[in-house]
Formats: C-alpha cells, structure tokens, sequence
C-alpha cells in the first residue's frame, strides 16, 4: 500500500507564512527544500511597493492574518519579510512575534529573528550584505543588525526596481554579484530579501568565498524547521542546513 502523504500521522510540522502580496518565490523555494513532512500554509499581505506600511503600525492586520492560518491549525507563524521585520529596529522583530503569539495562542518568529538566529549559530560577526535594495532599506538594515552587535563592514543595494525586477534577476547574476563583493575582513555574507533567486546558488557562493552565506529563505527555513525540532541537513543550502 502507498503511504497517504497527507494524512496527519504523516505531518511533522505545519507552519504558517505571512508573506508580502508580491512574493512570487517563498512558496517554491519552500517547497523545493523542505523536507517531507513539512507543510507550509500561506497568507498574504500588501506590506512592501506601493504599498509600504511599518509593521508596527500595521499589527492589527498582521494579527488578522495570524488568525486566518490559526484555523488550519498549524505549529508555528512565521512573519515573512525581511525588510519589514528588521525595519523598526532590534526588538520590533520581537514584538511582531508576541503580537502574533497574543492574537492565535501559537508560537511565532519572523524573518529578521530567523537571520539573526542563523548569524549566531554560525558564528558570524563581520558581514558583507547584499539586496536588491536601494540605500535607504540596506541602511534600515544595518542598523537593525549592528543594533544586535554584528559588524556591517559593507552593504551593497542593486536597487532593482521592483518585485518584478527582483523575480526576473536569475541566480548567476546574485552569484556574480556576491562574488564581486568580497571581502576577505568579513566572516560571512548575508543576502537580504524573500523574493530573490539566490537561494539556488548558495552552496557554490560558500565554496567560492570560502565563508558562510546566509540567504533569507534559506535561514527562514532552518529556523522554522530547528522550532518545529526537525533537525534534517539540507543539501544545497549551504552550511546553515547542516547545523
């Protein structure tokens, strides 16, 4: 007999995303990597573009959004968007969580909690980032990240011009673009965004550079995955997915 892959004896873990309306790449890339048994409910908020709201003005819909995956009762919430969840500052990534956490009883992270998570179990201190961002969002960034004593040594935005941009921007050019910014001062890389292919290119990035390289999804993956207390290696993903 084949064994039923959705009957719930089968699940390990379910989690719930809240994703920006634009993101065309978290779910894909999600479900590429993850391991069997882990499912990924997906609702969607307008947050980013046109549409730019602080998160921490806008927790009342982050918490209606939260609900709506409380019913499919899954395991954990994760708020997903890097810029967003690192743009109030260290702390405002934690009160996200708890806004959530309050409004649905389960437990809840972000992306920015996920990236910092991923910098510490690596080990990492002095870090070159890279976005498809203009100026002022890495800016937002680095001090987020230096708020919570990491080392910014550079950040380099390709201020690309939009979700779509971003989608159509293909792996080997995130490769040839990390690549050119090496630094050899710096202990890792940090590619910043969820909707960007640069996830596909992480493994050969480590091996070029000769350091870690932590990408949103994929450290967003670990994260859930390491809550959810599932502690499969990933191939391809780099270091992070085997610690």
């Amino acid at each position: 007999m084949v064994p039923d892959r959705e009957a719930p004896e089968a699940w390990r873990g379910r989690v719930g995303l809240i994703i920006p309306s634009s993101n065309r790449l978290t779910e894909p890339q999600f479900a590429r990597y993850s391991p069997p048994g882990v499912q990924f409910h997906v609702t969607r908020l307008r947050m980013t573009g046109p549409y730019h709201t602080p998160p921490l003005a806008m927790l009342d819909r982050i918490q209606e959004a939260a609900a709506l995956l409380a019913d499919a009762k899954v395991d954990l919430l994760l708020f997903h968007c890097t810029a967003n969840s690192m743009e109030g500052g260290p702390g405002a990534d934690e009160a996200i969580a708890a806004a959530i956490h309050q409004a649905t009883g389960i437990p809840a992270t972000t992306t920015a909690s996920a990236v910092v998570a991923a910098l510490r179990a690596l080990g990492l201190h002095r870090l070159v980032l890279v976005s498809p961002y203009t100026a002022e969002v890495n800016a937002r960034e680095t001090a987020f990240l230096e708020g919570l004593g990491f080392t910014v040594l550079a950040a380099h935005g390709l201020a690309l011009p939009g979700s779509d941009a971003y989608v159509a921007y293909p792996p080997a050019a995130w490769y040839a673009r990390v690549l050119e910014r090496r630094d050899d001062r710096a202990d890792g890389y940090f590619i910043s965004c969820t909707n960007i292919r640069a996830i596909e290119v992480l493994a050969d990035l480590e091996a070029a550079l000769a350091r870690p390289v932590v990408a949103s999804n994929q450290a967003a993956l670990w994260h859930v995955l390491r809550r959810l207390g599932i502690p499969d290696a990933v191939p391809g993903l780099g270091r992070l997915l085997t610690v």
